[in-house]
């Protein structure tokens, strides 16, 4: 008999200022980034992943701020394997969802894009917030990840953390007022 059901992730101890640190990024629901684009291809090709996701776990939906190989910009958090990835402080991998009962009456894994394979590294802010992750997946189950590919998509996963946070504080800066400092001195 078929699984059906399957697991939702919990919400991380943290989740009130995991929150508040995603919104800080201000950058859920925004327009393409180039450079995140990027590193999506850059990982779908390093990994044969068909695709890849930079995922940002929100309060009811994970947003796509990059992605390859799926059309779907958003799923909603209660079907979210990166929630679930949420929780590790490493690599989550699941190698075959339809063997895995978190996972195997997942609608992600019984519909389309019928994950087979998941793997998510953490997406950690400066401040120790997992706002998402960067994954690959796969139609077909994998073998884990080797030693030196865990390494390659953690870095990866630095990197767009680094363009995340990048990007936060270049629209930061645009938003805050000139700073014009001869009208608090007088001098001018």
């Amino acid at each position: 008999m078929p699984i059906t059901s399957f697991t939702i992730a919990e919400e991380p101890a943290d989740e009130v200022e995991r929150l508040a640190a995603l919104d800080a990024l201000r950058i859920f629901n925004t327009a393409s980034i180039p450079d995140l684009d990027a590193l999506v291809r850059r990982a779908s090709a390093a990994f044969g992943a068909p695709t890849v996701l930079v995922s940002l776990v929100g309060r009811e939906q994970q947003w796509f701020a990059a992605r390859v190989g799926l059309k779907d910009s958003s799923t909603p958090r209660t079907v979210s394997f990166c929630a679930h990835a949420l929780h590790s402080d490493a690599i989550f991998e699941v190698p075959d969802a339809t063997l895995d009962a978190r996972f195997a009456g997942n609608p992600l894994v019984l519909d389309e894009p019928r994950i087979r394979y998941y793997a998510g590294a953490p997406l950690v802010t400066n401040e120790g917030y997992k706002v998402g992750t960067l994954c690959l997946i796969d139609t077909k189950p994998r073998q884990p990840l080797d030693g030196a590919d865990r390494a390659h998509l953690l870095r990866l996963a630095r990197a767009v953390v680094e363009t995340i946070e990048g990007y936060a504080e270049d629209h930061s800066a645009a938003a805050a007022p000139p700073d014009d400092s001869s009208a608090r001195t007088g001098s001018g």
